[in-house]
């Protein structure tokens, strides 16, 4: 099919919706094929106001193995320029911040292929390395003034018809849905305790050796998807314990759904041009004791290891972003921020820039995928060095969840702490960086922290404790 660019005579609108909770909106679509929903959780802040929900697509855009299939059709070998060719143009309303454009993932796998990198781990062939859908109209839900919109555009008809379909889905949404109880699922990893600890350790090497500076270190864990398993129904689970700033739901296709509760932006782009990336780095767990748990969050940025961490991410993002950016454009205004999430606590910068004139969205995407913060330091050595210590393909994870509007904004967020379903498994990842700091037990322990959450909803946990020290004793 071709571009869907609708001229400028088909104005775009927002029409105001009685307030619904946004899971009691996903509890009434259910498992509908192609939706998105960019999900704003937990605290109500300037990055957990909005939330936007899309069904129906007007052009589906699919990449795998380099190859790219457009509305089912072959369509080339690139998909972030036949997707510039597909993002409609028009102002939107100022009453949302979305009306309509892309919404989709690039996974690691795309990030490596853009870095001209080869990999030895063998791809899950039900994993997309690349979707992108194209919404002519969405649902837009702001958390702070508890007011929903229905925001699209095209011909009179196509708005009317629109309005009329959200309005009886509206209609259908009950208040108060019950989130259905999981069944439990063991999981199995793609390595022991004791080798993701040698990894770590021959990382520290490769960074005394002066190869890398810091470098991320990532493990996945799968289960059997038990049959008629709902992917809506794990979201909301999931959705219900691990609320996070930028959760994602994109159902594409029968058999693959991306299920993410991730804290992390990671760039964003508004109307009038100006670039912020809000990179993640430095981990430390929440306590229910209110004490211990200050306690804990002044230990995390006294500490010299997380701190360089984060610092060298910042560094990296403003190298990547600088690309594009203005020249003296670029600048750091917040710098070890501490932040508070369901599990942990964060350190978190921020990276601003101007976007240089004659650039796009688009362009900002392609020269910085796949994520600093999930890489290293220089990216491209230390991407090598992930292939080489890992013991399996990152897949979705460590790729990034996209938004791109009409009016040319986009936004994007780190694609961590998020569950997989193909047609036949649940995938699970978490991972932590490295620096010649870091200790191999315990950022096995950042490891187990980080994904218990994620198995939790399946009723599983990650080896740790007696587990690791029996598996030692085997070893």
């Amino acid at each position: 099919m071709t571009a869907h660019n609708p001229p400028q005579t088909y104005p775009a609108y927002a029409h105001e919706l009685p307030w619904r909770e946004v899971g009691d909106v996903l509890a009434a679509l259910g498992d509908v094929p192609w939706m998105a929903c960019l999900d704003s959780g937990g605290d109500i802040a300037p990055r957990g106001r909005w939330s936007v929900i899309c069904i129906d697509p007007v052009h589906v855009l699919v990449a795998r193995a380099g190859r790219c299939m457009l509305d089912g059709r072959e369509a080339g070998d690139d998909p972030l320029a036949l997707l510039r060719g597909l993002v409609p143009s028009f102002s939107c309303p100022v009453q949302v911040p979305f009306a309509g454009g892309a919404i989709g993932f690039a996974d690691y796998r795309f990030g490596q292929r853009a870095m001209g990198l080869a990999t030895r781990h063998e791809a899950d062939p039900w994993q997309p390395e690349f979707v992108a859908a194209i919404y002519d109209h969405v649902m837009v839900l702001d958390r702070h003034a508890r007011q929903a919109w229905v925001a699209g555009y095209g011909t009179q008809a196509d708005t009317a018809r629109q309005r009329e379909k959200v309005r009886r889905l509206w209609d259908m949404v009950i208040p108060d849905a019950p989130v259905l109880p999981m069944p439990r699922v063991p999981f199995m990893a793609d390595r022991t305790p004791r080798a993701y600890r040698q990894a770590v350790a021959r990382a520290r090497e490769y960074i005394a050796a002066g190869d890398i500076f810091q470098v991320n270190i990532t493990s996945r864990m799968w289960g059997d998807r038990p049959p008629g398993l709902s992917a809506m129904a794990a979201y909301r689970a999931l959705r219900a314990t691990s609320a996070a700033p930028f959760g994602a739901f994109l159902s594409c296709g029968p058999d693959f759904a991306l299920l993410c509760a991730s804290p992390e932006r990671f760039i964003s782009l508004d109307a009038a041009g100006t670039i912020t990336a809000r990179p993640i780095k430095g981990t430390a767990p929440r306590d229910p004791d209110p004490v211990r748990d200050r306690q804990l969050a002044h230990a995390l940025r006294q500490d010299d290891k997380e701190c360089a961490e984060n610092l060298m991410i910042v560094d990296l993002m403003r190298n990547d972003i600088g690309q594009v950016a203005r020249i003296g454009s670029v600048r750091v205004p917040e710098l070890f921020s501490l932040e508070r999430f369901a599990h942990v606590h964060h350190l978190v910068s921020e990276v601003r820039a101007t976007l240089q004139a004659g650039h796009d969205g688009i362009d900002l995407l392609r020269v910085t995928l796949p994520p600093g913060s999930v890489t290293g330091a220089p990216k491209h050595r230390a991407m090598q060095v992930i292939d080489e210590l890992e013991s399996s393909a990152r897949g979705p994870y460590c790729g990034v969840v996209f938004r791109i509007g009409s009016d040319g904004a986009m936004d994007s967020s780190v694609i961590i702490r998020t569950l997989t379903l193909t047609r036949d498994r649940i995938w699970a990842a978490a991972g932590g960086g490295i620096t010649i700091l870091s200790d191999p037990d315990r950022e096995y322990d950042e490891m187990c922290l980080k994904i218990a959450a994620l198995l939790a909803v399946f009723g599983g946990m990650p080896p740790t404790g007696k587990e690791q020290a029996s598996e030692e004793k085997r070893g």
